[in-house]
C-alpha cells in the first residue's frame, strides 16, 4: 500500500466519512457499481486503475475476473478495510491499494481499463475533478478503455441542494477531454434514471450518466 501525502481538507473529510461508516457495519462484500459491471463484464481481463475505490467493491469484482487492479483512495481507513476484504477473499495479490489525493498525485503507469465511478467530492476545488479526469484519460493504454460514471444531478426529492455543485454532463466531459479524431472512440454515452427513495421513504429517482471511451490501439 502506497502512502502519498494529501492536503488535510480532503483527507480529513473522507477519513471522518469512513470512520463514521464503521459504526454502520458496512457489508463485508460491497456491491460493484452497476454502470461499471455493465460496461466491463464483456471485456478481457488486463490491468485496471480504480479511482476513488472506497470500500473496494469494484476492485474486488474486477480481481475476481482476473484483472490486476491498482485501487486508489485518499482515506487510509477505507483502504485498510478494503485490503482486509481482499485478503479474506484470497485476492490480495491481484490488488495494489494506494493512497493518493488525486488532485496532488496520481498512480504511475498505463492501464487497459481506467474507472472513475461517481468521483464527486463536496470538498473539491473548482476544476479539480476536470483535472483528475484528464489525467485518467492520459493513463489509458493504447486500445484501452476509460469508463466514467457520474451523477447527473441531485435526487428528485432533494428540495434544497446541501451545497453548491456543478454536475458535469457527458458533453462537457467530452469537450474537456477532447476525444476526437482517430485517438478515441465513444462507445457509450448515456443518461440513465433509477429509482431512489428518499430518507423518509417517499418515492424518488436520480439520473446518472455513463461515458465509455476507447483509445485507439
Amino acid at each position: 500500500m502506497t502512502d502519498t501525502s494529501s492536503p488535510r481538507s480532503a483527507q480529513a473529510y473522507w477519513e471522518d466519512f469512513y470512520r463514521d461508516r464503521d459504526r454502520d457495519a458496512a457489508p463485508d462484500r460491497p456491491r460493484p457499481n452497476e454502470l461499471l459491471v455493465r460496461e466491463v463484464a464483456g471485456l478481457p481481463s488486463g490491468t485496471a486503475l480504480d479511482l476513488g475505490c472506497a470500500e473496494g467493491g469494484d476492485a474486488l469484482w474486477l480481481a475476481e475476473r482476473g484483472w490486476r487492479v491498482t485501487a486508489v483512495d485518499v482515506s487510509a481507513t477505507v483502504l485498510r478495510r478494503a485490503a482486509g476484504r481482499a485478503a479474506r477473499a484470497g485476492l490480495d495479490e491481484l490488488i495494489d491499494w494506494q493512497r493518493h489525493d488525486l488532485s496532488q498525485s496520481f498512480p504511475e503507469g498505463s492501464f487497459d481499463l481506467v474507472s472513475a465511478q461517481f468521483l464527486h467530492s463536496p470538498v473539491a476545488r473548482d476544476g479539480e475533478r476536470e483535472g483528475i479526469l484528464g489525467r485518467a484519460a492520459d493513463a489509458v493504454a493504447p486500445g484501452g478503455v476509460l469508463v466514467i460514471g457520474s451523477h447527473a444531478g441531485w435526487p428528485s426529492w432533494q428540495d434544497e441542494p446541501p451545497f453548491a455543485y456543478h454536475f458535469q454532463t457527458n458533453a462537457e466531459m467530452l469537450a474537456q477531454l477532447g476525444p476526437a479524431g482517430r485517438e478515441w472512440t465513444v462507445e457509450t454515452d448515456e443518461l440513465l434514471t433509477r429509482e431512489l427513495p428518499g430518507p423518509d421513504g417517499r418515492p424518488g429517482s436520480r439520473a446518472d450518466a455513463v461515458l465509455t471511451l476507447r483509445r485507439a490501439g
